[in-house]
């Protein structure tokens, strides 16, 4: 059996994007379309690895997912990897770089993203 992503995003089309590139390559994708309803699928579905866009209901709350998700025991081992377009959307001068209290990921890719980098990313971590 292939290993499940859970793909957190509100974005459908991103998400049915980036299901059918890691289905190709065959993962088994679960979706979620806010932090809340990811959150509690990855408790539910256990996932190999959740990818997690950052501005979903509120600017933040991606981020908020990832510290909830690395503070709960049950799941905390479960890789994240942020996906996010705040950086350009917002036109920030700088990125987000993974930390283990602020932002507890493994990697941050910034939208749009490579298909071959974010390949490259997932199978380093699953």
């Amino acid at each position: 059996m292939g290993k499940k992503i859970l793909i957190v995003d509100d974005d459908a089309d991103f998400r049915e994007v980036m299901g059918v590139l890691l289905e190709s390559k065959g993962y088994i994708i679960l979706e979620a379309s806010d932090g809340e309803s990811g959150y509690k699928k990855a408790k539910a579905e256990k996932p190999d690895l959740i990818i997690l866009d950052v501005m979903m209901a509120h600017k933040s709350e991606g981020f908020d997912i990832a510290r909830k998700i690395h503070s709960d025991k049950e799941i905390s081992r479960i890789p994240v990897i942020i996906s996010t377009g705040v950086t350009k959307e917002m036109n920030l001068p700088f990125t987000f770089s993974p930390d283990e209290t602020w932002l507890p990921v493994k990697v941050v890719l910034n939208k749009p993203i490579k298909p071959d980098v974010l390949l490259k990313e997932v199978a380093k971590y699953i």
